[in-house]
């Protein structure tokens, strides 16, 4: 059984940052991409920002230059930091990855179950 869980949301200030973790565990032999992508209420999820195995990222233009991602491949584990946070950046946060649980499988994309980010004064 394989979980990602997210950990790292909260209340935070406008202008503050945060720090998003997640870790995927279970029977797992290697994950591709990882990836944050976030869900307001009344709103359709978008994705947020990926990374793959090899260390490329990309970022939605509503966080570039504010937020970065990375991750612990020994861990299993991508990060999302951001910072100068704004009011439209609440939202549910959700981690998602793209893994494969045996040498030769399809990969298969799970998602954790979120963590809430709210940004108010």
């Amino acid at each position: 059984q394989v979980q990602l869980v997210e950990s790292g949301g909260g209340l935070v200030q406008p202008g503050g940052s945060l720090r998003l973790s997640c870790a995927a565990s279970g029977n797992i032999f290697s994950i591709n991409a990882m990836g944050w992508s976030r869900q307001a209420p009344g709103k359709k999820r978008e994705l947020v920002a990926t990374i793959t195995s090899g260390g490329r990222t990309n970022f939605a233009d509503s966080v570039k230059g504010r937020f970065t991602i990375s991750r612990d491949n020994a861990k299993n584990t991508v990060y999302l930091q951001m910072n100068s946070l704004k009011p439209e950046d609440t939202a549910v946060y959700f981690c998602n990855a793209d893994l494969l649980l045996s040498y030769g499988s399809r990969s298969i994309y799970y998602w954790g179950r979120g963590t809430q980010v709210t940004v108010s004064s």
